[in-house]
C-alpha cells in the first residue's frame, strides 16, 4: 500500500469529491450546471476552500499531479466507476502555459484555483467551469499559476495532436 493510499487528506479528498459528484447526479453538463456549481459550491465557500487546501496539501505530499510534461504538472487521482461515479477526477497544475489541444466527448466539469498572480483558465477566473460534449480547447493559464480539478464522464478526452 502506498503512503498516499494511506493519506487522511486523500480520503476527505475523495468524500468531498463525492459529495459533488452526487449533486451533480446525471444532469447535462450545460451552463445550468456551471451556474448551480458556482452557486453551491462557490470560490468563497467552504466547500471550495477546504477543496482548495487539499489540493494544494496533495500537491506537497506528492498524492496530485505525479507526472510532468511540457511544464505541466498532472495526474488522474480517480478512475471511472470509483469514488466519483461515473466521472474520472484529474487535476493539473499550469503556470502561464497552453496545453495540449483535446476533444471533451461527454464535456467537461472544471474547478479552477488559483496558485500564484491573478491567474485565468481560458479566460475564466476562479470557480467552476463546464464544456459541453463535444467541446474542445487548448486549456490555457494566463497571468500566474492555477491548479485544475477536471471531471470527465467515463474518463473520456481525446488528444488531437494539433
Amino acid at each position: 500500500m502506498t503512503a498516499a493510499a494511506l493519506s487522511p487528506a486523500l480520503e476527505e479528498f475523495k468524500t468531498i469529491v463525492g459529495g459533488i459528484v452526487t449533486t451533480i447526479g446525471v444532469r447535462r453538463l450545460d451552463a445550468a450546471l456551471e451556474t448551480c456549481l458556482n452557486r453551491d459550491y462557490a470560490p468563497q465557500g467552504a466547500v471550495f476552500r477546504k477543496l482548495s487546501g487539499l489540493l494544494a496539501q496533495g500537491m506537497n505530499d506528492g498524492w496530485l499531479c505525479q507526472r510532468e510534461a511540457a511544464g505541466i504538472r498532472f495526474g488522474r487521482v480517480i478512475k471511472p466507476g470509483a469514488e466519483a461515479g461515473l466521472f474520472s477526477v484529474d487535476v493539473v497544475r499550469m503556470d502561464d502555459v497552453v496545453g495540449p489541444h483535446h476533444v471533451h466527448p461527454q464535456g467537461e466539469i472544471g474547478m479552477i484555483v488559483p496558485l500564484a498572480g491573478a491567474p485565468r483558465f481560458d479566460g475564466r477566473e476562479e470557480g467552476w467551469y463546464v464544456y459541453e460534449p463535444g467541446s474542445a480547447h487548448r486549456p490555457t493559464v494566463t497571468n500566474g499559476a492555477a491548479c485544475i480539478l477536471y471531471l470527465l464522464p467515463d474518463g473520456a478526452i481525446t488528444f488531437t495532436g494539433q
